[in-house]
């Protein structure tokens, strides 16, 4: 990365917020379970780590600031309000509540957490975007999930964020659960759009081994949804959601106009980015870099003064042509395409899998469902072709 010299100009910030209640049974993140929270454990690491790498952003050239984890809410009203006014003052700024109409501060949220309480000391700290990991509707689900709220919880959020001023709201699902469980897809996108969401991120269940869902697999009492399933529970989101007048912008993620995800679409176009926290990631413009993954180990490392680096990566011509191409099929913006790609796209548009449009290719929903072997594909043979 960046030396303090010669520090990147970060106009995108990631906090990873690591601590959770309990574990999903799906999840696999970098995560520290913890009955009371050590907020200010936390806070002080944070702000050691990013004195520590002399990588402090002003606020003037902020564009997002995104707290991920883990779970960001389990910091608590005064916790987490704490932690984004020191930030704030270590970029130049007394609170982000002052700062320009179009800067995002999003936290994710669990349903649970959200109380009239803490969404005033959020809303004060500045944050005018929150995630809500509502996941499904159905009873049944959420407790195989392992998730800690009801469905009612999840309404019930949505409602408290929005009385308390925090009305760019999005909310995660996850579709393609097994099918022993019963999920009527169909009714959890109806009560989804029911709350009427300024963006909504789906994803698809897959299973990891270090899981417990992982290990429910591994005995054989779970296993992934079929194929066939799975691309039938995506298009039918697509119908649905797109019919009601989001816009499928990116593979897993819908907007209504002007509510798109600013931090994520800057992952998604390859822009430098600041990632601060146990296990968070960064990029400077040329090499990526990730924090060391447990939080003790994080937490010890930057206690003593160092940075927390685990490990980095420059990316070499090669990786920039590679990311070129699956950064652009993954948005509706699309993959300006070069001479030397159009004869191994054109199969695909016969395919239905992608349009051209004006020079671009842009895949189509079945596309997408194909974009873990298209990238590579067109990586390969852009660069055999002269």
């Amino acid at each position: 990365m960046s030396s303090p010299a010669e520090a990147t100009a970060y106009r995108h910030v990631y906090l990873h917020v690591p601590f959770c209640g309990r574990r999903c049974s799906y999840c696999d993140f970098a995560i520290a379970i913890r009955k009371t929270v050590p907020v200010s454990e936390f806070a002080d690491a944070i702000m050691a780590e990013a004195a520590i790498r002399g990588e402090r952003p002003h606020a003037m050239d902020l564009r997002t600031l995104y707290l991920g984890g883990g779970t960001p809410s389990k910091l608590g009203g005064p916790g987490l309000r704490g932690l984004l006014d020191r930030f704030a003052q270590s970029a130049g700024v007394d609170s982000f509540s002052t700062s320009a109409p179009d800067f995002e501060l999003t936290i994710e949220v669990n349903p649970e957490d959200v109380t009239e309480q803490a969404v005033a000391e959020w809303r004060a700290a500045g944050v005018n975007r929150a995630s809500v990991g509502g996941q499904s509707f159905d009873p049944a689900v959420l407790a195989w999930m392992h998730r800690e709220h009801s469905p009612e919880a999840t309404v019930e959020a949505f409602r408290l964020l929005r009385a308390g001023g925090i009305s760019n709201l999005s909310l995660d699902l996850i579709f393609a659960v097994p099918g022993h469980l019963g999920r009527d897809w169909t009714r959890d996108l109806d009560l989804a759009l029911a709350l009427g969401p300024d963006h909504l991120s789906f994803y698809g269940l897959t299973i990891e081994p270090h899981t417990p869902l992982g290990r429910w697999a591994a005995r054989g009492e779970v296993a992934e949804a079929p194929e066939e399933r799975y691309e039938s529970e995506f298009l039918l989101a697509h119908d649905r959601l797109t019919g009601a007048g989001l816009d499928h912008y990116e593979v897993s993620n819908y907007a209504l106009p002007g509510r798109r995800a600013v931090h994520n679409s800057a992952y998604w176009s390859g822009v430098p980015y600041l990632g601060l926290g146990p296990s968070a990631h960064g990029f400077d413009g040329s090499v990526r870099r990730w924090n060391r993954r447990a939080y003790a180990d994080w937490l010890r490392t930057v206690q003593q003064g160092l940075d927390p680096v685990e490990g980095q990566e420059t990316l070499t011509v090669s990786d920039r042509a590679s990311e070129r191409i699956y950064l652009g099929l993954r948005t509706t913006d699309g993959l300006e395409l070069r001479q030397n790609e159009l004869k191994t796209v054109s199969r695909w548009i016969e395919a239905g899998w992608g349009v051209l449009l004006g020079g671009r290719l842009v895949l189509t929903p079945s596309g997408w469902l194909r974009l873990d072997s298209l990238a590579p594909t067109l990586a390969a043979a852009s660069r055999r072709t002269p």
